[in-house]
């Protein structure tokens, strides 16, 4: 099997639970350093949202480096911070969690427009899991910077030219969804049971 961008999220898929089906640290978080990648192909419309991404990781990954063996599991740098009421404060590991998975929720929704969708263009797939995802919850301002992005996104034909020179890069992009969105949820539902699913942007 030919090998695509996705083929190292897709492997780095199998090792972000434990065997106990506990989330990982430092395997999820390496699964979404994967996709940053993938953004690049995206030229200037995904700056925004990759040195988000890459902003978020980072602040989870020196928390967990500061004690990896009290941070081996994802959910205990939140617990951490509830416990010391810190959860909430907009430079938290939580509030990282938090946007990290919410903007993945918007690519893995992407992904699925762009694999399910082969006639939509590519402008018209971003918005519409814009929509679907980040959306309620950026304020004015995120939401502005977000539609000037989505006007610089590569045409839809060169973008899949660029990911897809080798390898079946439908099939692939359709493996990234499936298997990344019960992660994702996994995470809301927990963040949600600690009452930290709902914070928003301004």
């Amino acid at each position: 099997m030919e090998e695509t961008v996705f083929t190292p999220c897709l492997e780095g898929f199998k090792h972000v639970k434990s065997e106990q089906g506990d989330m990982l640290t430092k395997p999820f978080l390496d699964v979404c350093r994967l996709v940053l990648p993938i953004l690049d192909k995206f030229g200037a419309s995904m700056t925004v949202v990759k040195s988000d991404v890459g902003g978020n990781i980072s602040r989870l990954e020196s928390k967990y480096s500061s004690n990896p063996s009290r941070f081996n599991y994802l959910y205990s740098l939140v617990q951490a911070e509830v416990e010391t009421k810190t959860a909430k404060s907009s430079s938290s590991c939580t509030n990282g969690l938090l946007w990290l998975t919410r903007a993945m929720d918007f690519l893995v929704e992407l992904f699925h427009n762009l694999s399910a969708h082969q006639d939509q263009s590519m402008s018209h797939a971003c918005n519409d899991a814009y929509s679907k995802t980040l959306k309620k919850w950026h304020g004015w301002l995120a939401s502005s910077s977000f539609s000037v992005a989505i006007k610089l996104a590569p045409d839809r034909k060169k973008f899949m030219e660029v990911i897809g020179t080798q390898g079946d890069i439908h099939g692939d992009m359709e493996k990234f969804c499936t298997g990344f969105s019960p992660i994702l949820e996994q995470i809301h539902k927990f963040l949600a049971g600690c009452g930290l699913d709902s914070m928003k942007a301004s």
